[in-house]
């Protein structure tokens, strides 16, 4: 009978104060999507860092001029080198093609590249990528080598941006979520008030405040719940249209992101949601009782 009560009175105020729990819902659901696509964004920067620097090479463009004892000299320290994994020799006429192929949708770039534009190169994979500048001081005196670049240095870059991202992601779920408090606490505060004779009826005859001020918190609880689901469905379907579709197209930086991780999304978003609307509607209402 009780809980019959506390589910129809739950049902109830949801229903009177339906303008509010809607704007309760959206800030829910906006914030919680913020702070979905944070976390999403920290787990794919980790993902992204542990491919491409598993990936990385060190590039060491030859002169112009080089000749061809000073092209085997520089061959054989790296083949001896202890620090290298592997290496490749390529040929201008290799640089010219790889470059065809990077910027095929720049054709008037691609024109004005000509043949002698692109030095000859090793591109060298460290065991270690940490080592690289160990490997840059062992050869960077030799004769012929013009320029030693190390990609890591270019990934930094590219990984500076995204943790930019990530904290403005964080910041702005910080702020949805201190909206999404006071929009709870302040939705209680009506709701209770709406109920005050009700509430006064009640503690005279000596019920409990856990069975006053549950069907408040379970009402805070649904819209956390519901806005968690709305949060979720907007980060699949913008995994989906965005990533799977649109960026993937339009770069090869990016890695795809996991359906799995995704997924991951659902119970955490729907826990903060559920965890963060009870403790600030039985914070709100302890207030109010106490009056």
């Amino acid at each position: 009978m009780r809980l019959k009560y506390v589910l129809n009175e739950v049902l109830v105020g949801l229903w009177r104060n339906v303008t509010m729990t809607v704007a309760m819902i959206i800030t829910m659901s906006v914030s919680l999507t913020m702070l979905g696509a944070s976390v999403l964004l920290y787990m794919q920067v980790d993902q992204m860092k542990s491919y491409y620097y598993g990936e990385i090479e060190v590039s060491i463009f030859l002169r112009t001029d080089v000749t061809d004892g000073q092209r085997q000299e520089i061959d054989s320290a790296i083949s001896s080198n202890p620090l290298v994994a592997s290496q490749t020799y390529e040929t201008r006429e290799q640089a010219l093609e790889r470059f065809k192929t990077l910027w095929k949708d720049s054709p008037e770039f691609v024109n004005s590249v000509g043949p002698n534009s692109l030095p000859e190169s090793f591109r060298v994979k460290l065991k270690n990528p940490e080592t690289y500048k160990t490997f840059t001081d062992q050869m960077k005196g030799m004769q012929g080598i013009q320029d030693i670049i190390d990609q890591r240095a270019l990934l930094d870059k590219v990984f500076n941006i995204f943790n930019a991202i990530q904290v403005g992601a964080l910041v702005v779920a910080g702020v949805m979520a201190l909206a999404a408090l006071l929009l709870v606490g302040n939705t209680i505060q009506v709701a209770a008030y709406s109920k005050r004779r009700e509430v006064a009826v009640m503690k005279l005859v000596g019920a409990s405040n856990w069975f006053i001020q549950a069907p408040f918190v379970l009402e805070a609880v649904v819209a956390g719940l519901i806005g968690a689901l709305l949060g979720f469905v907007a980060l699949f379907v913008s995994k989906v249209v965005l990533f799977d579709n649109k960026l993937q197209a339009l770069t090869t930086i990016l890695t795809p992101i996991e359906n799995g991780n995704v997924w991951l999304m659902l119970p955490l978003l729907a826990g903060v949601g559920a965890l963060v609307s009870a403790v600030t509607a039985w914070v709100t209402l302890r207030f109010y009782l106490k009056v």
